[in-house]
């Protein structure tokens, strides 16, 4: 994906995590809100990787939208392309990201 596909897939990606944490965790997303809103992007080696990540974000109750495109540009329909985990307190987060490498 080039840069400006890869951009607005994390938007996508934040912004449906947030309403996520918005409804099933009011005040994590209060809190989020109050301290900026703090986002970290990171990278995974593979989409089986990525699977494993939304896996273990559901297990532990966090947060989390899977983003599907719609193959509308750059890539076929259908393709996984980034998953937003929180917002949510960083010791929860850091648990399942905190060895991933940034972008």
């Amino acid at each position: 994906m080039s840069r400006g596909k890869i951009a607005a897939q994390a938007g996508h990606a934040a912004v449906s995590a947030a309403e996520e944490a918005r409804r099933s965790h009011k005040d994590w997303f209060e809190a989020w809100l109050e301290e900026g809103q703090c986002k970290v992007v990171v990278k995974v080696k593979n989409e089986e990787e990525l699977l494993e990540l939304e896996k273990r974000a559901k297990e532990l109750g966090l947060p989390h939208a899977l983003i599907v495109d719609r193959g509308l540009t750059e890539v076929p329909p259908g393709t996984i392309t980034c998953l937003g985990i929180g917002p949510a307190p960083a010791e929860k987060l850091d648990k399942l990201t905190g060895k991933l490498p940034l972008l």
